[in-house]
């Protein structure tokens, strides 16, 4: 932490003194306090933290685009009376977009479909180098409870080459995007239950049978893949959550400066720094929820 960012220390800041006696005579740093900075200073340096997740989710997925290649969105076969089927679908023909959403992965095509509720889908796709569109109404199956479109993978992948990596990358980290973004959404509005939230130690079980298990079927080098893909989830995870606007929370702090850029002066920092422990003491009751939740999920 910046000296002087929790706000309580603010005011024996401001003396810059060499010695602070609040501070049991030790010597006050150097240069000014994270009070004292200006305000779009102040604004970077909190950006900068979650930014940094960022550039190492594309890091990883630039690695990982590299080594593993991409699944590419082919259909590679339509079900018999299936909604896909009905739209004209093909086996072979590659999907690009879904209503206003680019496609560059199947595994998106997977994630729409999962979350579909019955609503109809703008399918854009490509036979033969020709561009279509058609309005696919997906079937409900009784059995699983869900939406199908009626299509299945066509297991196409394929090989970057030097710069298709990055571009792939790129499209590695807004997929996790999509999939954070989504999820909480999903907890919003009730859609996801307190089973699907995972903290410290239901990540470290996460990560633990991830990798034996890909260690298991496909040997060690698949297995390092896999816990590149994790950091990358984790990453962007982190990224998008120390982004939201809530209290004690990189984006609650970004609040209250956008706020001080509008008013032209500061919120008083005791008022915020209440503010920010509220936020504090709600988090770690959540926490300590999460963590029990994952404990029982161990031993059950």
């Amino acid at each position: 932490m910046f000296d002087g960012e929790d706000g309580v220390m603010a005011e024996a800041d401001k003396r810059n003194g060499d010695v602070i006696p609040e501070r049991g005579g030790i010597p006050g740093p150097e240069g000014v306090s994270f009070p004292e900075a200006g305000v779009w200073a102040r604004i970077a340096t909190v950006f900068a933290g979650p930014f940094f997740n960022f550039i190492l989710a594309f890091i990883m997925a630039v690695i990982l685009s590299a080594f593993s290649g991409v699944d590419l969105p082919v259909v590679g076969e339509v079900l018999k009376d299936s909604a896909a089927q009905e739209a004209g679908l093909l086996k072979g023909d590659v999907i690009t977009k879904i209503g206003r959403e680019p496609i560059h992965f199947y595994r998106e095509v997977t994630l729409i479909s999962s979350l579909n509720k019955g609503q109809a889908m703008e399918i854009h796709y490509e036979r033969n180098g020709e561009k279509k569109v058609t309005t696919l109404h997906p079937k409900y199956d009784e059995n699983d409870g869900r939406y199908y479109m009626g299509i299945v993978n066509g297991g196409a992948y394929m090989e970057c080459n030097p710069l298709q990596v990055f571009q792939y990358g790129f499209y590695e980290v807004e997929y996790w995007v999509k999939i954070t973004y989504k999820s909480l959404g999903m907890l919003l509005h009730g859609q996801a239950t307190k089973d699907d939230v995972a903290g410290p130690v239901g990540i470290a079980q996460i990560v633990g049978d991830s990798y034996e298990q890909a260690e298991e079927n496909y040997g060690t080098p698949y297995a390092i893949l896999v816990m590149f893909e994790i950091v990358v989830l984790l990453s962007v995870n982190l990224g998008i959550m120390n982004l939201l606007p809530i209290p004690a929370l990189d984006g609650g702090r970004l609040v209250f400066m956008l706020v001080e850029v509008v008013r032209g002066k500061p919120v008083p920092p005791e008022k915020e720094g209440m503010v920010h422990f509220a936020g504090l003491v709600v988090l770690m009751v959540l926490m300590v929820f999460i963590m029990f939740n994952d404990i029982m999920r161990l031993v059950r």
